[in-house]
């Protein structure tokens, strides 16, 4: 059984016991998330697609971690201006294992 959530902006693909990072969630480690913008859910030969979201569907997840992501680099530089400019980002993250999903 899998389905298709969508959090943070993003899609994802989730099975029962999957650890994924999604965009940061309020909470602490060991709460429980649920997500409710379900768009696919398949059981074995059965799968219902939302339009957009499949009505009382529900992907409850618990907090593993809050964290943030890999530090990316942004350099500027205009050449003969003597203009360097460089600055870093790093996203918080949240990471979730999936506990359950129901119809």
């Amino acid at each position: 059984m899998y389905a298709v959530i969508k959090t943070g902006g993003k899609q994802h693909r989730v099975s029962q016991g999957d650890v994924l990072k999604v965009e940061k969630l309020e909470g602490q480690k060991g709460d429980t998330v649920v997500f409710e913008e379900v768009l696919l859910v398949s059981k074995e030969d059965q799968t219902r697609v939302g339009t957009p979201v499949v009505e009382g569907a529900r992907v409850v997840g618990e907090i593993v971690h809050q964290g943030k992501g890999p530090k990316i680099i942004i350099f500027k530089k205009k050449r003969r201006k003597g203009f360097l400019k460089k600055t870093g980002h790093r996203q918080p993250l949240t990471e979730v294992r999936i506990k359950e999903i129901s119809l």
